[in-house]
């Protein structure tokens, strides 16, 4: 099959899916008959089989079917991509996604952990997603870094150094070299960061060269996973610069139920460069084996809960 262009992903809109909570399951539904019409994407032909990630040359699939639909095939290749929110979100398993995603289409992967040790992110991901990656590690196909080791050598009890940008883009554009890596995955940012400044030029031009240098190589996707402090809502990132930079931003956050106060969790595009994305915010979740799945549209949640009718509604939402 040959390679398709962004638009042509929503020019048949006869097919949609739904999920139904009634029943637990998926099922593929008439857009026609969907007064909404949301989503204009051909979800059947689109998520067949491998076809599903051989139409867009210059996408780099998510994995999270929903999500790579609204974006026309996934994330544009060799941009920089922050993903940001509070503690307990899914940042990490986001990435994680990520890069399993691309490792199971022949696309080797990295991800550098600033303050994890390795042995614990392959641990939690077995034990919380049932994830195997040192299977994928022995394969190469996504191997896991502790950079922790490297920034101890900048540091010293009662001091703070300043570590120049462009060493550590040459650190990670080493890892990237040596494994030829299509993905880079960052988690987290702020550690990066080794000053004692509180200087915000400072730090946006940290930053910025940095992702500058992480932007040269064309066919490699980095995500960037940012912490949002708890109780501040409104920024959009730990240092409230690297939103600026980004080729593309995600926010995860909570959401009170205001009827029955259920908490859910929610994602929206804050931005994303280049790309008539409509802005909504989507209801997700955890779960084991698939990592994160979203359901609807918060939109559509919040109609169904106050209609009252959580036996019989039906989510607009795409194949997995």
């Amino acid at each position: 099959m040959g390679l398709r262009k962004e638009n042509d992903a929503a020019a048949d809109s006869s097919q949609y899916a739904y999920y139904t909570y009634d029943y637990g399951g998926y099922n593929t539904y008439s857009g026609n008959n969907y007064s909404n019409q949301t989503y204009p994407f051909d979800i059947t032909q689109y998520y067949t089989a491998q076809m599903q990630y051989s139409m867009y040359a210059n996408k780099a699939p998510t994995g999270i079917a929903y999500l790579d639909a609204l974006l026309y095939g996934g994330l544009k290749r060799g941009e920089v991509y922050l993903v940001a929110g509070e503690a307990g979100l899914g940042k990490t398993i986001f990435s994680l996604k990520f890069l399993k995603t691309g490792a199971d289409i022949g696309e080797s992967g990295i991800y550098i952990s600033v303050d994890e040790p390795s042995e614990d992110v392959k641990r939690g991901a077995y034990e919380a997603l049932g994830w195997d990656l040192d299977a994928y590690e022995k394969q190469n196909r996504v191997i896991i870094y502790d950079f922790r080791t490297h920034f101890k050598l900048y540091s010293k009890e009662g001091t703070t150094l300043s570590l120049d940008p462009k060493d550590v883009a040459r650190m990670i554009i080493d890892v990237i070299q040596k494994n030829k890596a299509k993905r880079v995955v960052v988690d987290p940012i702020a550690p990066l960061i080794i000053t004692g400044h509180q200087d915000l030029l400072w730090v946006r031009e940290y930053l910025r060269e940095l992702v500058f240098q992480l932007k040269r190589y064309k066919d490699t996707t980095t995500l960037l996973t940012s912490e949002i402090p708890t109780g501040e809502a409104t920024k959009v990132s730990r240092f409230g610069v690297e939103e600026y930079l980004a080729g593309g931003v995600l926010i995860l956050q909570l959401f009170e139920e205001p009827i029955t106060h259920q908490i859910l969790r929610v994602m929206y595009i804050r931005k994303m460069r280049w790309m008539p994305i409509s802005p909504m915010k989507l209801v997700y979740e955890i779960q084991r084996g698939e990592g994160i799945i979203i359901r609807g549209t918060l939109t559509d949640v919040l109609r169904y809960v106050q209609q009252s009718m959580y036996q019989y509604s039906y989510y607009p939402y795409t194949t997995q």
